[in-house]
């Protein structure tokens, strides 16, 4: 069974308690961070709101750089003007860097956070992988898989990074509200529980909570599947057809998730807790949510191709639908809701047609005894 750990505390200094240098453990792969003690340096890359946040949460308490791959976006932040493409009229904290040389950014890093979307994250990787220190965790904070492999983003990073530590950070995490200082919480998951607790300790404080599991699968596989869930839930308000038939897709969908992931390797528990029904409630209901924004455009009649084309960031559960039915196939698992999405975004399919089908399926015993 999984295993949640509590978040340690955050002095008013805003250097986590009983975390000072040469505190930091050393793991089974012999963490890069571990040579110093405490981590010294962290590179996050990619500088869309959710990477620009946690590098923004970071910045006070640890150096940290932000690469961003638009050279506009990096002169923003290191003159102290902000995300203004991502994260307009937020201010953030004067000791970030950011840069747009992806070499220069990793270079020292002994702790690395992956913030790219998932179709570019193994070509980001592969082409710093030389400047990447053995050892040196990282950490994927993308919701998804590789299209072309079925690969979580930790698979991907341990494919072109092998002997590092990986893992990912998820749960109900609107980056919006975080940078706000509103209270929040959140997971971190790693094959080596020395990178996981170093992270936590660095982010953890008074506002946001943030917690250890063991179950790194079905961490991945929960940030990953919500997406799919938060389309559905987005076309069902596109179709007006009210809170109960929400209510019900939800909870429906987070069923369907747990089988699935269970059936791929997670503890079930994990999809009760912030990187399960945390963030499909977060990504379901919030209006800050891409993926349920999306579904809703398209429930009220857009097309799927126009309402992608006007976006600036990415909704990934159009991308894991149809590796979330390939996955539930080769397991055996029905999956009604990711396969009415995967109808609509890749086959055409009207939103008030799948909804149809979806609620003419047979009925069955709510919770399987066997």
């Amino acid at each position: 069974m999984a295993r949640c750990r509590e978040p340690p505390l955050r002095a008013a200094s805003g250097q986590p308690c009983g975390r000072g240098p040469g505190s930091a453990g050393v793991g089974p792969y012999g963490c890069a961070m571990s040579k110093g003690g405490a981590v010294s340096r962290v590179a996050v890359i990619g500088a869309g709101s959710w990477g620009t946040t946690v590098a923004a949460l970071l910045a006070p308490v640890v150096p940290t750089v932000l690469w961003s791959r638009r050279a506009e976006v990096a002169a923003d932040v290191a003159a102290g003007r902000g995300n203004r493409r991502y994260l307009d009229g937020y201010a953030l904290p004067s000791q970030l860097e950011a840069t747009d040389d992806l070499g220069s950014a990793v270079r020292g890093a002994d702790l690395l956070l992956m913030g790219v979307p998932t179709h570019g994250f193994r070509q980001v990787l592969e082409s710093v992988a030389d400047a990447v220190e053995p050892g040196t965790p990282v950490i994927s904070l993308a919701k998804g898989f590789e299209r072309s492999t079925g690969l979580r983003m930790s698979q991907v990073a341990a494919d072109v990074l092998p002997g590092r530590p990986v893992g990912v950070l998820t749960g109900p995490n609107l980056a919006r509200e975080i940078l706000e200082g509103r209270s929040a919480a959140t997971v971190i998951a790693a094959t080596d529980p020395s990178a996981a607790s170093a992270l936590q300790g660095l982010l953890a404080s008074e506002r946001l909570r943030v917690y250890t599991n063991d179950d790194l699968v079905g961490c991945e596989l929960g940030g990953a599947l919500k997406n799919v869930i938060a389309l559905a839930a987005g076309m069902a308000e596109g179709l007006d057809t009210g809170d109960n038939a929400r209510a019900a897709l939800i909870t429906r969908g987070l069923a369907e998730m747990t089988r699935l992931g269970v059936a791929l390797g997670g503890d079930p528990m994990t999809f009760a807790g912030l990187a399960g029904m945390g963030d499909v409630m977060a990504t379901c209901m919030s209006p800050q949510s891409r993926n349920r924004w999306v579904g809703e455009q398209v429930g009220r009649g857009a097309s799927p191709e126009s309402v992608l084309a006007g976006m600036d960031q990415v909704a990934e559960g159009v991308r894991t639908a149809p590796v979330a039915c390939e996955m539930a196939a080769t397991v055996g698992v029905e999956v009604p809701v990711a396969e009415g999405v995967r109808s609509v975004f890749d086959l055409g399919r009207s939103p008030t047609e799948v909804w149809s089908e979806l609620m003419s399926r047979r009925s069955g015993p709510e919770v399987a005894t066997t």
